[in-house]
């Protein structure tokens, strides 16, 4: 793999960088009191043990005090930085890969009521849409404070050792005072182009008077904002020519688009079911045109793409963020020549969504993602090989039989169906969701290759486990849809799985009350509405689809918004009775007030689909405890430690007993893998 584009270095000024291969900018919010502490640095430096060649940290990291995170971001205003940065740099450069920060100041994209409850500032009074804040409009002496504000961040990141800079420039501060669609000032910095861009050109001056010339500074941004009356791409392009030749810059990382609503956010950060690299031909024009260094990240999830990427000359480095956040170890298995092995990005967005939701990022199924300073990215032998008997190959199921593989275990795994999958095969059916099978088939070819024993169509008795004379018996069968509500009319619904497998053909007039607010519901409706049907998705939540994050939602939105499908929060179905060849589906509110009589809520339609999330299927898990040395208990302080588990409650057993995913609740595919790497890795 020695001529391989990838791996061959880069010359960026000064700075070898020793692949083409980067993490963009981007913050997993792992920060502990906006410092990144020992998990950000194990997250780093995990990728850079792996060989990776640029680990761009922060997404963004903030200048100022009125620019307050919505997540957790790091905070480079505060001089406590310093030595953390330096840690976490000096780890990363032991292995060979540079590191470098993302700075910026969020103007009007946060919130007043966050962090020191300052009002957010920007060259407009127009409000965001996504973060709702209407800002103050700048005025001379916050731009005088913000132009040193920065330059003490970059100062601040020099004394720290870091190879480089970026300075954030699409949606934020800096390209609110670019966009007429978000700078309404007078001159010096509002009005043409040369005013627009003034505030960029005062703080680079301000950064190479505090660090000189050697330090490197970039600036990612976006060369077409994709908005009418906004940056198009010609003056991205000129805007990328100013920078170029002010001297003050080493590279451009490019985007394109704007990221002020959800739908925008997503179109720059694509999905699953969306194209990949779709912006890779737009950063190369500009590659071209400018003949400058330039970086480039936005779904480039597979090794194939990012090597054409950098084989074609349209990018310099190319960047794989969420690549790496499924598989941290993607340098090494292209240099070792093992890219079959290679842990796929899904697109499931996951990581993202949560962030955006206030939580840390984890990958959809890598649970060691976000946890390195517990949870192993490569799996350790045991010292003694135990046989291992797993019910159930759905995302659970198949996570334990892969990692008691990798321990050196035997193992055999029971699947009633004739395939594995569970309801991500389900979830499959939908093909703008179909890159979830990878999550699958890895796993399927980690398990050959670990020669672990699945047997289909095989509804697993509680003899057929005692046969195989197990140490340990896992069971992730995974749950079914309840099917006893509505309370009164239980008999005359259909739920969303019998729509997603077609084992039910959409109605004419549908009612889909979604109780559950997860993707079965709006899966479901995509098909129902596909087909021409006139639908109301209903449910009792003061919002539809709450467990569906903000960008995970967006291609739903686009599907179903149309004329046939209504929305209809905060209301709940009471009852379903059949009135000759219609239901009537009796409705009633939360919302009202007790003793108050509902009447007049109804609907008359021909079909009603129901979503009230799974149950437990655990039938022999029951039927095993009473076989089990620790009748399925489970010591919840080892585990979170990541100590063995050692209960003992019944002496007579004959084997461990667990069970995990849904088997135990309905929750999520990430929770399922996580379930079994944290249990099965100290088996």
């Amino acid at each position: 793999m020695v001529n391989d584009p990838l791996l061959q270095p880069f010359q960026l000024k000064h700075l070898t960088l020793k692949n083409r291969l980067m993490m963009t900018a981007h913050e997993p919010a792992y920060p502990e009191d906006g410092m990144p502490k020992a998990l950000y640095r194990a997250y780093h430096v995990e990728r850079a043990k792996a060989g990776l060649g640029l680990t761009m940290t922060a997404g963004s990291a903030a200048v100022a005090k009125d620019s307050p995170p919505v997540f957790n971001n790091i905070l480079a205003y505060k001089d406590e930085v310093v030595p953390w940065m330096r840690e976490l740099t000096d780890a990363c450069h032991e292995h060979g890969t540079a590191v470098m920060i993302q700075l910026t100041h969020l103007g009007r994209r946060t919130r007043w009521d966050k962090g020191d409850w300052l009002p957010a500032v920007s060259p407009s009074h127009r409000r965001e849409a996504s973060h709702r804040a209407f800002p103050k409009q700048v005025e001379d002496w916050d731009i005088e404070r913000l132009i040193r504000d920065y330059a003490d961040a970059a100062e601040r990141m020099h004394a720290a050792g870091l190879d480089g800079i970026e300075l954030q420039a699409y949606g934020h501060l800096m390209d609110q005072f670019w966009s007429p669609l978000t700078n309404t000032l007078e001159e010096p910095y509002g009005g043409d182009l040369d005013n627009r861009l003034r505030f960029t050109f005062d703080v680079l001056r301000a950064i190479r008077q505090r660090v000189g010339e050697a330090f490197i500074v970039g600036v990612r941004y976006t060369g077409d904002e994709m908005l009418p009356g906004g940056l198009s791409s010609g003056d991205g392009m000129e805007i990328s020519r100013r920078l170029k030749s002010s001297g003050l810059i080493d590279f451009l990382n490019v985007v394109r688009g704007h990221i002020d609503t959800d739908a925008g956010l997503t179109d720059v950060i694509p999905i699953q079911g969306m194209p990949s690299a779709p912006h890779l031909d737009f950063a190369g024009e500009i590659r071209r045109e400018i003949d400058f260094p330039t970086f480039h990240g936005a779904k480039i999830q597979d090794v194939a793409t990012a090597r054409y990427a950098i084989a074609s000359g349209k990018v310099d480095m190319i960047g794989m963020t969420r690549a790496h956040m499924a598989d941290p170890h993607i340098v090494r298995k292209i240099a070792e020549g093992r890219e079959e092995e290679i842990r796929p990005c899904v697109g499931a967005n996951y990581c993202l969504d949560r962030i955006y939701q206030g939580g840390a990022a984890y990958c959809i199924h890598n649970a060691a993602t976000g946890r390195e300073t517990t949870m192993p990215h490569t799996i350790p032998k045991a010292a003694q090989q135990r046989r291992v008997v797993i019910i159930g190959a759905g995302p659970a199921g198949l996570e334990a039989a892969r990692v008691a593989g990798e321990r050196g275990h035997s193992v055999v795994v029971f699947e009633a169906a004739s395939d594995a999958g569970g309801q991500i095969r389900l979830t499959a059916q939908s093909e703008r969701r179909r890159e979830m099978l990878g999550i699958i088939d890895w796993r399927l070819a980690r398990c050959e290759a670990l020669g672990v024993e699945i047997r289909y169509n095989v509804w697993a008795e509680a003899e057929d486990v005692l046969t195989e004379k197990p140490d340990v018996v896992i069971v992730a069968t995974g749950g079914y849809p309840l099917e006893d509500q509505p309370a009164m009319g239980s008999d005359l619904v259909v739920n969303t799985w019998d729509i997603l497998s077609g084992h039910v053909p959409p109605g004419k007039r549908v009612l889909l009350f979604d109780d559950a607010g997860d993707h079965a519901a709006l899966q479901a409706a995509e098909i129902i509405a596909a087909a021409g049907a006139e639908l109301e998705i209903m449910t009792p939540d003061r919002t539809f689809s709450a467990e569906i994050m903000a960008m995970n939602l967006v291609p739903y939105m686009r599907s179903l918004q149309r004329a046939n499908v209504t929305f209809t929060p905060t209301y709940r179905l009471k009852s379903v009775q059949r009135d000759g060849s219609e239901l009537i589906a009796e409705i009633t509110s939360d919302y009202a007030i007790h003793g108050q009589q509902d009447s007049g809520h109804e609907r008359r339609i021909d079909q009603v689909v129901v979503n009230y999330g799974i149950t437990p299927m655990a039938d022999i898990y029951f039927e095993l405890k009473p076989h089990a040395s620790n009748r399925g208990e489970v010591n919840y302080d080892d585990l979170i430690v990541g100590a063995p588990q050692t209960v003992t409650s019944n002496p007579d057993g004959r084997f461990q007993l667990f069970r995990i995913g849904d088997a135990v609740e309905s929750r999520n595919t990430h929770a399922a893998i996580y379930d079994a790497l944290r249990l099965v890795k100290d088996l």
